[in-house]
């Protein structure tokens, strides 16, 4: 789920969003036990979302006794990584730094390896370089290669719809899988139960991240989850 303003937005449209502990909770009751959190404001470097976050993941944690809760957006140093960790994240991912800072992936993975995410946002195959937004020079070839050879072990790529409808872009989704070496998670632009069938068929995706606002209002969506623990 992206937040921003303290409240759940959904990844297109203007919408204002939605309390983030109240769908917290629906999604507790519809039995997931993986959570995904981006801080939207915290990645375009406008303030942070972190008092709600953290509130979030404790909620999370109270009603399952097995999960997993990744964290992304605008974490940039070690005391950031730290702090949600502390407060029971089990993933982190890091975006923005894997082309503006290398040394601070370095230091990162140094301390944090087993908890890291690499996190590649494109939109319409274009990789993006920080907060869903900007150019890139990079290609999805090079992004994945430069991701496998930091070491990481894990690759959420955001792929961010261009349009209406929205079709997913599984063909950027293998290029990072082959370049990194790695299965990936994707997101974005899964919103139907037809992309989720269609990505079960596509090598190198591991698993699909699916926003929670969808999750809410498209009960066929929700039916066609399969909702395992960690």
């Amino acid at each position: 789920m992206n937040i921003r303003n303290g409240r759940a937005i959904p990844i297109v449209g203007e919408d204002e969003g939605s309390d983030l502990l109240s769908l917290v909770a629906y999604l507790l009751d519809q039995g997931c036990h993986r959570l995904a959190l981006v801080d939207v404001d915290a990645a375009r470097g406008q303030g942070n979302n972190r008092e709600v976050i953290a509130q979030a993941i404790q909620k999370f944690h109270a009603g399952r006794s097995k999960v997993c809760i990744q964290v992304g957006g605008g974490i940039r140093s070690s005391d950031q990584a730290q702090f949600f960790l502390d407060r029971g994240a089990t993933w982190l991912a890091v975006g923005t730094i894997l082309q503006r800072s290398p040394v601070m992936v370095e230091q990162l993975l140094a301390r944090f390896r087993e908890h890291l995410t690499a996190a590649v946002d494109a939109r319409g195959g274009e990789i993006l370089p920080s907060g869903w937004g900007g150019t890139s020079l990079e290609s999805a070839e090079a992004a994945g290669k430069r991701i496998g050879d930091f070491g990481f072990k894990r690759l959420l790529f955001l792929d961010l719809p261009a349009a209406r409808p929205v079709v997913p872009d599984f063909a950027t989704a293998r290029v990072l899988s082959q370049s990194s070496r790695l299965s990936i998670w994707m997101g974005g632009s899964i919103q139907t139960a037809a992309h989720l069938a269609q990505a079960r068929e596509i090598s190198g995706i591991q698993g699909l991240a699916v926003d929670g606002l969808l999750l809410r209002g498209d009960a066929a969506l929700t039916a066609s989850l399969t909702l395992p623990g960690c």
